[in-house]
């Protein structure tokens, strides 16, 4: 394995970087459970990744099991228990635990702990998963209920493939 074409030219460096402190709003709320904040969106990563910290409440919830054809993905314990599905098994995850999925890996998680948890979840290349957030996000807030056939809609415009 090798390093990639360079990507950046110039002669010189460049003050370019963003900070995203703790404390900060988060950038959507989906539903009344979850916070998610935009840390690095594949837009302004030029496509590398994209990086999201989502902060669970303590309601049980998190997406069935499910994969992706373009995407990794990669979730990394910060805080509480999340439960994490590799595919084969459910395991707890706890700060520090990580679980990495290439394309086509099965998954899922879910907070059923009753605490709050937060953890990074890590999407390479940087698709426009914030669409996503953001679709559930109006979903739970109109409080509408979609048919089948309108979820699998929804998760075809998104790259997610239930299981």
């Amino acid at each position: 394995m090798s390093y990639p074409e360079p990507r950046y030219l110039a002669e010189n460096g460049e003050h370019s970087g963003t900070f995203h402190l703790t404390g900060e709003e988060p950038d959507l709320l989906i539903g009344t459970n979850t916070k998610v904040h935009y840390l690095a969106t594949g837009a302004s990563t030029n496509g590398a990744y994209g990086l999201y910290r989502w902060e669970m409440g303590p309601k049980p919830g998190g997406p069935g099991p499910h994969f992706h054809r373009t995407m990794t993905e990669a979730f990394h314990v910060l805080s509480g228990t999340i439960r994490l599905y590799n595919g084969e098994k459910w395991a707890d995850g706890r700060p520090g635990d990580f679980l990495f999925l290439p394309e086509g890996g099965v998954h899922a998680f879910r907070n059923e702990s009753g605490e709050p948890a937060t953890m990074l979840i890590l999407f390479t290349p940087g698709a426009p998963r914030e669409r996503y957030f953001e679709e559930l996000a109006e979903i739970a807030e109109s409080g509408r209920q979609l048919t089948p056939e309108e979820w699998t809609d929804v998760y075809l415009r998104h790259d997610q493939y239930m299981v």
